[in-house]
């Protein structure tokens, strides 16, 4: 492999793991409903209303997270339930297939570094160290913890800078979401778009239309052409 080309970045939401679904929004409003005492209906608009707020920075902590949640449903006392099931549920949220952990193992054996960038709430961030992907990824950047959500050019610029590698010699993939696969464009990255892992009706915030290169699926990565070009 030659030097140009040196590391991927991957979205995590709908390229590595499953995006949410709507009805896992509602399955999730009905735990936090059922924990709180609160109408369901309310909870989640909560979890639609919040998406900014819970990805930005606002909340920067599972903890406040979840504090913020069970005051907003008129059951402070809840706190410690409601954080309990926040960790419950990024820790089912994080779970990634074989396949994927596989390709990654691959990458990484090929000479590359791997890195993660998300839009994610503290929840995941907090539990991302204690999942299967975090032990075969070599740098992963939050928007809770970084306080820029996707396309922001400094969230490419921070995990580039923790894989120690220039963005021209990165390549990026995910699934659109953010207007990342722009993003990184935008900023040197190489990009290719994957369709949006978790089957039919899964969920993407501020995703655009992407008329670049497109992967059936993140596994097929290193059977694209632009991917390894230069490797």
């Amino acid at each position: 492999m030659t030097s140009t080309h040196q590391g991927v970045v991957f979205d995590l939401f709908g390229t590595l793991v499953d995006a949410p679904t709507s009805e896992d929004r509602r399955a999730m409003a009905q735990e936090i409903a059922t924990v709180t005492d609160a109408r369901h209906e309310a909870v989640e608009t909560l979890l639609v209303d919040s998406w900014a707020e819970r990805h930005d920075g606002r909340l920067r902590t599972r903890a406040s997270l979840a504090s913020h949640f069970a005051r907003r449903c008129g059951a402070p006392s809840m706190t410690n339930e409601v954080e309990r099931l926040l960790e419950r549920r990024a820790a089912e949220r994080l779970e990634a297939d074989d396949s994927v952990i596989h390709l990654m193992r691959g990458l990484r054996a090929r000479g590359l570094r791997v890195g993660v960038l998300s839009d994610a709430s503290a929840d995941i961030a907090q539990e991302w160290p204690h999942c299967r992907l975090a032990q075969v990824v070599d740098a992963a950047v939050f928007s809770c913890q970084a306080r820029r959500i996707k396309p922001h050019p400094d969230l490419y610029s921070r995990v580039s800078a923790q894989l120690a590698i220039i963005p021209e010699r990165l390549s990026y993939c995910g699934d659109g979401g953010g207007d990342e696969l722009r993003g990184a464009v935008a900023v040197g990255l190489r990009a290719i778009g994957v369709r949006r892992r978790g089957g039919h009706g899964a969920l993407a915030f501020g995703a655009q239309q992407w008329n670049g290169p497109m992967l059936a699926r993140v596994e097929d990565l290193p059977s694209c052409a632009l991917f390894g070009e230069g490797t």
